[in-house]
């Protein structure tokens, strides 16, 4: 795979990837992409430094001068979408199609952020006061910083960066250090395309810049009193040690954290079609997403010919490269997630789970360096520990229930609360699970899977999942500072609620 005659037609500098001490891997057969230079104290210091200046000049751009910017972007995205998704699939591992939407993704929120920028509407509020009026404004934030993570290289950062800008914020990216060359991309064709549109004077490099690193490089941009909003996609974990650290500077977050997603499956429910959705669900990006299937309710009249069926189709998946047409599952990202599934496959065993089928590694013959798997499903007794943990792998959990409480309560027995659904052709079932004493998760869907969003509904969950929302609805308010005015245009001074003071 030509991976630098790839980024050399994104418009990618050979310099940023070829030169570095920091190794770029492929999961598809683990050589070597690239090398890339993680940026120093020094270098992110300079960035926010940058933002911070950007920041004043484009507060002061019309909104919809700004959405003239990512209208421009998101034409360079259609340009150079199968590009920059052949470089997804390289990178990620995502198969071909995968990599195909998660751009998509990103045209579809820059479409969506151009619309914004003429709608970042207030409100008019009724005063208690004579000659008095009252409105609400929303007015830009500051920088802000996005961490993202391997599974979704590029479309995190777009829900983010798109809104950002229309909102009036520079944005600083610190991608994934398993995915830092479709971050380098993105870069490259946002400047192409900002610099056409010629809307200003405010260089696109400083609207958008890209810094490299690990954790220290993180812990600087979220300890910086400058950057406003730190939008972190990751691990639970990293919610939590990173979320104190911004609260303690009176920062926000909007945290995408961990899933632990779940399906319930009805009597009454299209079985043919509820195991379609199981199937992408539960191995659609190797398991590696956060909003896969991990546990699969099964009433019990129905549960032993929907696992039967389900062996089936597992058994007949094609595992391979990404880059191959007819593969439906690609390799985990590297060893230690292997290792990771592996430990929860035996932790499963000795608390009583019973392996189906899978969770061998594959393909280890032509692929040595890289870590294909046959997705696994465990038969559990009960919401064993290792049940209620996520683990970023192609695992399934089954499990039976004899009634919708039974069901909902173990649903929501698990400390993340992203996605959910339910395949019922029962009414009540439907909205019972969609009630509020029914999923407990941001995302609830009826005869849907639970992996896979369109973005015109805010994304995220609640509970461990950190409660922040992404992409559509309002999200854009997150990017935002609301200001409350009052404007007395009377000769008089009364006071609210009443209040009287001696003339």
């Amino acid at each position: 795979m030509d991976v630098s005659a790839l980024l050399s037609q994104l418009g990618v500098d050979s310099s940023s990837f070829e030169a570095g001490p920091l190794p770029v891997h492929t999961p598809i057969d683990g050589s070597v992409l690239g090398h890339v230079t993680p940026h120093s104290a020094r270098d992110v210091q300079a960035a926010v430094t940058l933002a911070a200046q950007a920041f004043r000049a484009l507060r002061e751009m019309p909104a919809p001068k700004r959405g003239e910017l990512i209208r421009v972007f998101g034409a360079e995205l259609r340009a150079n979408k199968a590009l920059l998704a052949e470089l997804v699939s390289v990178e990620s591992g995502k198969i071909r199609q995968e990599a195909l939407g998660e751009v998509q993704e990103m045209i579809d929120i820059c479409d969506f952020a151009v619309g914004l920028s003429r709608q970042l509407y207030g409100l008019t509020i009724a005063s208690e006061r004579p000659q008095h009026r009252m409105q609400e404004q929303w007015h830009p934030l500051g920088p802000v910083c996005v961490i993202s993570a391997f599974n979704f290289p590029v479309a995190v950062w777009a829900w983010n960066f798109t809104l950002a800008i229309v909102c009036g914020d520079p944005v600083i990216w610190k991608p994934s250090e398993k995915t830092p060359l479709c971050a380098l991309a993105c870069q490259a064709l946002w400047e192409r395309a900002a610099a056409r549109a010629n809307v200003g004077a405010i260089a696109p490099r400083a609207m958008s810049q890209v810094v490299i690193g690990g954790r220290d490089v993180g812990e600087l941009l979220v300890n910086d009193p400058r950057v406003a909003l730190v939008s972190a996609t990751g691990s639970t974990a990293m919610g939590r040690a990173l979320a104190p650290n911004v609260a303690a500077r009176f920062g926000r977050v909007l945290l995408e954290l961990g899933g632990n997603n779940a399906m319930l499956v009805t009597p009454s429910a299209d079985l043919k079609l509820a195991l379609r959705a199981i199937l992408f669900s539960a191995v659609g990006t190797a398991g590696q997403r956060c909003t896969s299937l991990r546990r699969l309710f099964l009433h019990e009249s129905i549960h032993d010919s929907v696992i039967e069926q389900l062996t089936r189709a597992y058994g007949d998946l094609k595992i391979g490269s990404p880059l191959l047409p007819d593969t439906l599952v690609g390799p985990l990202i590297d060893r230690a997630s292997f290792d990771r599934m592996q430990a929860s496959l035996e932790a499963a065993q000795k608390d009583g789970g019973k392996l189906i089928i899978g969770g061998q590694r594959v393909l280890s013959d032509q692929y040595p360096q890289a870590y294909y798997v046959q997705p696994a499903i465990v038969s559990m007794a009960q919401q064993a520990d290792i049940v209620c943990q996520e683990t970023f792998a192609p695992i399934l959990w089954a499990m039976s229930y004899s009634s919708l409480d039974e069901a909902i309560e173990l649903h929501n027995a698990v400390e993340q609360g992203l996605s959910s659904c339910i395949f019922t052709n029962d009414i009540r079932e439907a909205e019972q699970f969609l009630s509020a004493h029914g999923s407990d998760c941001g995302i609830a869907n009826v005869n849907i899977g639970p992996s896979g969003a369109e973005i015109g509904g805010a994304f995220g969950g609640e509970k461990a999942t950190g409660g922040g929302r992404e992409s559509g609805s309002d999200s854009w308010k997150n990017y935002m500072r609301r200001a409350t005015n009052t404007i007395n245009y009377g000769n008089e001074l009364p006071l609210a609620q009443g209040i009287r003071f001696a003339d």
